[in-house]
């Protein structure tokens, strides 16, 4: 869905930036990193691992969202915010991939390997950690 769309449906807001918000997302996604090293990664807990990291992934999107006064009311509005307003084409196509195999496992219940697991995790916490640099520095 194109960025345009997403404010005209309303799945994007105007707000202003809220420092003490992004700072509670920011800790909320990190916190939740921990929690996920914290757990080893075998078959009955790489799927748990993979949505925990896909959510503090999402932490980190909200606050640059907020950053950018925008409240991000839609996942299918995270890859327009990547591609079109932060001009990050490549990060709006690690998203969608993620947020496809996110939703695969959350709705239908799919089954991840424990290699494709590890592999899967350790993609989406190098998104998280070049978003971070990036918009965090």
């Amino acid at each position: 869905m194109d960025w345009e769309v997403c404010v005209n449906k309303g799945l994007v807001k105007e707000i202003k930036i809220d420092n003490k918000l992004i700072n509670c997302l920011l800790n909320s996604s990190e916190d939740k990193v921990e929690v996920c090293d914290r757990l080893e990664l075998d078959k009955t807990s790489c799927s748990a691992k993979i949505l925990l990291v896909y959510d503090s992934l999402i932490d980190v999107l909200k606050s640059i969202g907020i950053r950018n006064k925008v409240m991000i009311c839609n996942h299918e509005c995270f890859p327009s915010f990547l591609s079109e307003v932060c001009e990050e084409p490549e990060f709006a196509d690690d998203f969608i991939r993620f947020k496809n195999i996110k939703n695969q496992i959350s709705y239908y219940g799919k089954q991840v390997l424990l290699n494709d697991a590890r592999f899967l995790i350790n993609e989406i916490r190098l998104l998280r950690l070049k978003l971070l640099n990036k918009y965090f520095g």
